[in-house]
């Protein structure tokens, strides 16, 4: 088998070589997925960095306390929109058809939901229009649903190519790193949440641990 040709046994597996046109396209996959993780790392890091700022600039710029639900709406609306390229309105396929046949389709659909949602949400409560309990809990419960969703998180990326189990194994390392540290600003938003002599400490972890995630996304190699 190692004597036919566009066969490779490196690695303990069997692998077609690919042409030209293959990789070019893995290498635009590459290079889209890199992107989108590094801007929704950057509009993390300027929701973080605003949350950290916004009560002592807040009285004189009011609407500084919008900007961080702005990043998380932009980040949902980008991601709803222009995450899976093969979907219209930048590819051929139709959101149902994606949906119900590439989990990877589906699971960017559900985070850009949960990030419109979530946007949508804090905004309201930012403009004193949203003062329920519930409102104050859809963050850390949302998102902590998103980071446990993100261990399971399917990725197409790095299934090509001699070297690709490596390659997932790092996918896989990045993408536990976003869930422990996104796990970990939903329950510390969620102690925020609560009145007590800690509560002043954890308005200021939460967001701080949002820049150390922004960071991470912004670092996200595949």
């Amino acid at each position: 088998m190692q004597d036919m040709p566009g066969m490779d046994m490196s690695h303990g597996s069997i692998s077609m070589e690919e042409t030209p046109a293959q990789q070019a396209k893995h290498l635009a996959d590459k290079r889209e997925s890199e992107f989108n993780h590094h801007l929704a790392g950057f509009l993390v890091i300027v929701a973080g960095f605003f949350l950290l700022i916004q009560d002592r600039v807040a009285k004189r710029w009011p609407g500084v306390r919008y900007v961080w639900p702005s990043c998380f709406l932009l980040a949902g609306v980008y991601l709803a929109l222009f995450s899976d390229t093969e979907i219209w309105p930048m590819g051929p396929q139709t959101l149902w058809f994606a949906v119900r046949n590439n989990p990877e389709d589906l699971q960017h659909k559900v985070f850009a939901l949960i990030l419109l949602f979530l946007g949508a949400v804090e905004l309201q409560r930012a403009r004193g229009k949203l003062k329920s309990l519930w409102s104050a809990w859809a963050f850390p419960v949302l998102g902590m649903v998103g980071a446990i969703m993100l261990l399971f998180h399917h990725h197409s990326a790095g299934m090509h190519g001699a070297h690709h189990m490596e390659v997932m194994e790092h996918i896989k390392s990045e993408h536990l790193g976003f869930a422990i540290v996104g796990g970990g600003v939903a329950l510390t938003k969620g102690i925020s949440e609560i009145e007590g002599g800690w509560q002043g400490v954890f308005k200021k972890v939460w967001p701080a641990l949002m820049i150390v995630l922004g960071i991470l996304l912004m670092f996200y190699t595949e």
